[in-house]
């Protein structure tokens, strides 16, 4: 009978060193590092805090896919993207994301472009360009944020489809354009409808 007792002793006291072991590994074992998985499409940078948020609209459409982003040259004359390339159809209206008058409308190396001084953004003013874009605003025009400024052209892009491809420059120097989008044109969710006090639902 006292071996039995001292046999089952035994196993406890195991069991008990094991499951001593196993929580002290678990506890010091460290937490593992979370990173965030891939997604189809770049999440925009944050916007730069020395250029003013003065853009109320984007180039085209509502929220357009960013097919390539704003990589600055490491030197004025060095490899970069320039510009941030937004997805559009051939035909789709460009507008002006913000306010200014419109420096030019026309053609460069076979390209349509429009650029379109700033309203209020500093001397030398900050500058967006749109291209390939057939004008239709006329160079002295002014415009508002969200005026249709011209329509994509359906060549000239250098993306592999159509695309426009959105500038920003102050002076000879290139900024990324996405910085001119407050947080909330950046970030929109989805639209949700509400209801609308005073109005008797159909029957």
């Amino acid at each position: 009978m006292r071996e039995m007792r001292c046999a089952r002793t035994a196993r406890t006291c195991g069991r008990l060193v094991l499951l001593l072991l196993l929580t002290a590994t678990v506890l010091l074992t460290p937490a593992p590092r979370l990173t965030k998985t891939a997604t189809s499409a770049p999440a925009p940078p944050a916007p730069d805090p020395a250029l003013p948020t003065v853009g109320r609209a984007w180039p085209v459409g509502v929220r357009p896919p960013i097919l390539r982003g704003w990589e600055p040259p490491a030197t004025p004359y060095g490899r970069g993207h320039r510009g941030v390339d937004l997805a559009a159809p051939a035909g789709a209206p460009v507008r002006a994301v913000a306010a200014g008058r419109v420096s030019f409308a026309g053609r460069v190396a076979g390209k349509g472009v429009v650029s379109v001084e700033l309203t209020g953004t500093g001397d030398p003013p900050l500058r967006a360009t749109y291209e390939p874009v057939r004008a239709s605003a006329k160079k002295g025009d002014e415009v508002e944020a969200g005026e249709v400024v011209g329509t994509v052209e359906a060549s000239g892009s250098h993306c592999t489809g159509t695309c426009v491809h959105w500038g920003l420059r102050r002076g000879e120097a290139y900024l990324d354009p996405l910085s001119l989008l407050p947080p909330w044109l950046l970030h929109r969710g989805p639209s949700r409808l509400l209801p609308v006090l005073g109005v008797p639902l159909p029957s």
